[in-house]
């Protein structure tokens, strides 16, 4: 059975990252655009993480008071024992885990991410072959447009103003599905005089 994708806000959120490598590193780059507040821990870490802005770096080995208050953690050491430690620990507090090279040891699986803005496209063969995710989503990533954060901005613009002219739902969703084909359709987010006439051709009021 695989993996079901929930997608999780993760802004504010508190999480641990056991780890000062190379692997610790690229799971921080990862997250850190989502906003969560981080913390890495271990006796030493690698240049670019001692570089990375907002993130709170203990200089020690872990120990497991460092999980008080955690939402997640990631154990990313290259110590099987220490990431069968942090797991454990994980799973008795209800803390969400993910260990590196190891799928029966997490309870959440880093997909490969592609995106733009707004939109994250997480691809996960639920441990099975991390190439193949990454191969599929770099095939996703070539096919969006470089400007999808644009229009994404754009259409969550839209969004009261189809409700206002669209009470019913059904109708709503096919004017701002016309709205999304427009914009592919352009390459680009549409002007205001190009919005109304697809408002117009979809009959809103």
């Amino acid at each position: 059975m695989g993996y079901f994708p929930f997608f999780i806000d993760l802004a504010g959120r508190a999480g641990l990252v056991v780890g000062g490598g190379s692997t610790a590193l690229r799971k921080l780059e990862k997250l850190k655009p989502y906003g969560p507040v981080l913390t890495a821990a271990a006796p030493a870490f690698c240049p670019e993480i001692e570089e990375m802005k907002g993130v709170t770096l203990l200089r020690r080995p872990f120990q497991e008071e460092m999980l008080e208050g955690r939402f997640f953690a990631i154990a990313a050491t290259g110590d099987p024992a220490v990431n069968h430690r942090v797991a454990a620990l994980c799973r008795e507090r209800g803390i969400l885990v993910n260990v590196v090279d190891d799928r029966e040891e997490c309870t959440f699986l880093f997909p490969a991410l592609a995106g733009r803005g707004a939109l994250s496209v997480g691809v996960s063969t639920g441990g099975s072959s991390p190439a193949a995710a990454v191969w599929l989503k770099e095939r996703i990533d070539g096919l969006l447009p470089q400007n999808m954060e644009e229009i994404l901005t754009f259409l969550a613009s839209q969004r009261a103003e189809a409700r206002r002219r669209f009470p019913g739902e059904r109708e709503r969703s096919g004017a701002l599905k016309a709205l999304f084909r427009a914009c592919l359709d352009r390459g680009r987010p549409l002007d205001q005089r190009e919005a109304e006439e697809i408002w117009r051709q979809e009959g809103g009021r």
